[in-house]
This record gives structure tokens, C-alpha cells and sequence, in this order.
């Protein structure tokens, strides 16, 4: 980079995107960062009903999450009152040091608080609380640490635990898709919400990267290209929209090593379901569970009680298995799931909801939503976290690179910046 500055475009705006774009920018490159949606997020997204009663999804995954809702779509209550819901990522721990002081410095900058509320599992067999967490027990950490990193065993992810770190359960504040919004508006960082990639070009003559539109129109030439939208390469990307994926034919003729890993990388499907009660769930003595011995149900989280939330109404968030989502998407295909299909996956939920033998009154708000490829089956990068093609200045990271965690996606974009960053250097 010496005596210029490179320009790198930046495809997708969570939070392995927006790490990467304000890395980067740190380290003196121009960032163009290039979201398909209005707003950044990811699975870090919200969903807001304004006291108007219009429902607006500030945060919208079109490309990047193919089978998300449509821009901007309405709702209305009977109650009328102001609901936030992190319909993503609910929350996210620290393992790693690294990632760790990134995320203190997120605390300091008022992007990210302490969620201090205790957990537990439910046992749907004996319709009891059982694993309560408790602050500085072994015991709980590890519970944690199955919950909500999800280490695998054997080949995959090991990762050194640090106890003070994981401890923590951080959340967004206000709401979760506040740091990518803040990171992505960093100086140094110029984001184009609205603007997806539909077609990725090596230009060898002029040793760059052309990037066009959705709409077919060129959009800018780049000295490097990190992508953390597996829709990039995804062949799920053609199964739903009918067009090549941004890459295409490109990276099978041009990058044969990254084309080996890229070809096919699972994901699995969720569901959630956002709930808003009038009154306080009296008979649930914890603000986050995981269910056992359920085949629908896998999470709950009361989304009120974070910090910075609004507790005029009390908000859970559900998630589904990932068998039972798995089962309707059999059942519906890959497409937008549409509006009958979704209320029947809320009923469904909220029944196996009540049938805890808890307290669960009828909500005054209830919407499902999917998540049709958020979460990575594997990891497909090994221990550099990250692809990449020196030659032609192109990286790939994610949480599907390293763990189906916000910690994973963090460490990835680390990875990734900094090689590329190094890579530049050299021109």
C-alpha cells in the first residue's frame, strides 16, 4: 500500500463484515462495505413495532438471508405498544482474549453490556428447572458453554477457556445489531445499504476486482474483496432466487483451492418465535432456558430483561430445534416461507410452549420468523479461520469458517483482515 491507499469492498454487514470493514479501516485501507439490505445486522438483526402499530424490520437480510421477510412488511397489534425483539443471535459469550478485548472495548463505547441475568435447562419430561447457573460455578460455566458456544468434539473447534470471558453474556445495546451499526460507520468505512453484489469479475489486465450490482450495473474496482456472505458462493443462492451465485463460474476457473471448500457448506435451518405478554411470566424463576427433551423447542428468551430494553410488556424470543425446522423445510421447500405457513409454525411452538406445565398466558403479540441458512454445520476452515487467495487478494471468513457462534464470526473476521491487510502491504 505504500504511497496509495488500496480500496477493499466488504460484502455483507454482520458481524463478521462489520469487524472486518472497521479492521481494516483501522489499518489505513478504504473500505467499501456493500449490504443487499437497508440496514446492517445479520443475524445480529432486530425487529421493532413502532407505537404507530407498523411493524418495519430495520434490519433486513434479503441476499444475505435469502428467505427472510421482504423489506419492509406490517403488522399490528391489538395492544399497541412499543416491542423490541432480537430475533437473532439472542446474546453472545467470550472465550478467546483477543475477541475479548475487542469486546471491552465495545463496553466502554457503549455498544455492548453485561446481560446479568442467571439461566438454566427445563426438562420436559419431569417439567422441571434443573442445571440453574450460578455465578462462578464450574458447573454453569460448562452449561454455558454447551448452550450457547456449542464446542464440538474431536476434529472441530478447541477452543482455551477463560473463565472471567465466558462467564459474561453480552447484548447489544440498545439492541443487538447496534455494534455492526456503529462499526459500520466507522471512518475509513463507507457502507452501501441497499446496494447487493450480483456478480463478482477478476479483470487480470488491470489486477482488480470488479464488482456489479443486482441491478447489473458496475459498482467499483477493487485491490482485494473479503466476503462473509456465504451467498456469495452458495449454491443455495441459485436453489432460491434462480440466478448464479456473485462468484459464479469464478472462483471454480480462478480459485480452484477456495472452490474445493466452497462448493457445499451445510447449514441448518431455525425458527423463532417472538411473543409480547401484558404481564410479567411469573412462573419461569430465569430470564434464559434451554429446553430437554423437546423435539420443537430449544431456546427461550426473555428479550425484555436486557439491558436497555423496554419493559412496558414481557418479550420471549423461542427457538425452534433445528430437526423441526428442518422438517418444514421439507415439507414447504427453500422459498420465503409464506404467511399460513408461519402461523402455523407459531401456533405449533407456542403449544409446545404451554405444554411445560408453565404458567403461559395468550400473548398479545405472536409472530414466527425463519432463519433458513444462519447457522454453519461445519466449519470449513481449519485452524487459519479464514480462506484465501493471495494471488488475487480474496478472502472468505465467517462464523461458518470457525464456530456457529457471534465469537466464531469475530475471530474470523480478525483472521481475515489482518491477512489481507498483510497481503496489500506487499503491493
Amino acid at each position: 500500500m505504500a504511497g496509495s491507499v488500496s480500496r477493499v469492498a466488504v460484502i455483507g454487514s454482520g458481524i463478521s463484515g462489520a469487524v472486518c470493514a472497521s479492521l481494516l479501516a483501522r489499518n489505513g485501507v478504504s473500505v467499501t462495505l456493500f449490504e443487499s439490505a437497508r440496514g446492517p445486522g445479520g443475524r445480529m438483526s432486530y425487529r421493532k413495532l413502532h407505537n404507530c402499530l407498523v411493524f418495519e424490520f430495520l434490519v433486513e437480510n434479503v441476499v444475505t438471508e435469502i428467505d427472510v421477510f421482504q423489506m419492509s412488511q406490517r403488522e399490528i397489534t391489538e395492544e399497541g405498544k412499543e416491542l423490541f425483539f432480537d430475533h437473532g443471535a439472542p446474546l453472545f459469550t467470550v472465550s478467546n482474549p483477543d475477541v475479548l478485548d475487542i469486546v471491552s472495548e465495545w463496553e466502554s463505547r457503549g455498544l455492548v453490556a453485561e446481560w446479568k441475568e442467571n439461566f438454566a435447562s427445563f426438562d420436559c419430561i419431569s417439567r422441571n428447572f434443573v442445571e440453574f447457573e450460578q455465578e462462578d460455578n464450574d458447573t454453569s460455566l460448562m452449561f454455558l458453554n454447551f448452550c450457547l458456544v456449542e464446542k464440538r468434539i474431536g476434529k472441530s473447534y478447541k477452543w482455551i477457556v477463560q473463565e472471567e470471558g465466558l462467564s459474561k453474556k453480552y447484548v447489544g445495546v440498545p439492541v443487538m445489531n447496534s455494534i455492526c451499526r456503529a462499526l459500520s460507520h466507522e471512518p475509513g468505512v463507507e457502507s452501501k445499504f441497499g446496494m447487493g453484489v450480483g456478480r463478482l469479475e477478476w479483470l487480470d489486465e488491470k489486477n482488480l476486482w470488479s464488482l456489479t450490482g443486482l441491478d447489473g450495473q458496475n459498482i467499483g474496482n477493487f485491490e482485494g474483496v473479503i466476503s462473509s456472505d456465504k451467498n456469495t458462493f452458495s449454491k443455495r443462492f441459485t436453489d432460491v432466487t434462480g440466478r448464479p451465485p456473485p462468484l459464479g463460474m469464478c472462483y471454480l476457473n480462478l480459485l480452484p483451492e477456495l472452490a474445493a471448500k466452497l462448493q457445499d457448506v451445510p447449514v441448518s435451518s431455525c425458527f423463532v418465535l417472538m411473543l409480547a405478554f401484558s404481564e410479567p411470566l411469573s412462573s419461569i424463576p430465569v430470564k434464559g432456558f434451554s429446553f430437554k427433551n423437546s423435539e420443537v423447542l430449544r431456546w427461550a428468551f426473555c428479550d425484555s430483561s436486557k439491558p436497555g430494553h423496554s419493559a412496558t410488556s414481557e418479550r420471549w424470543v423461542l427457538h425452534s430445534t433445528m430437526e423441526y425446522a428442518k422438517g418444514v423445510v421439507s415439507q414447504v421447500g427453500l422459498q420465503k416461507p409464506s404467511s399460513s405457513t408461519l402461523a402455523k409454525v407459531a401456533e405449533e411452538l407456542f403449544i409446545e410452549f404451554q405444554r411445560t406445565g408453565l404458567t403461559i398466558p395468550q400473548p398479545f403479540f405472536k409472530k414466527a420468523h425463519r432463519w433458513g441458512s444462519a447457522f454453519p454445520a461445519a466449519s470449513i476452515a481449519g485452524e487459519e479461520k479464514y480462506l484465501c487467495d493471495r494471488k488475487k487478494r480474496i478472502a472468505i471468513c465467517g462464523d461458518f469458517c470457525v464456530s456457529p457462534t457471534v465469537e466464531g464470526a469475530i475471530l474470523s473476521a480478525m483472521a481475515a483482515s489482518s491477512k489481507l491487510t498483510e497481503i496489500l502491504t506487499c503491493l
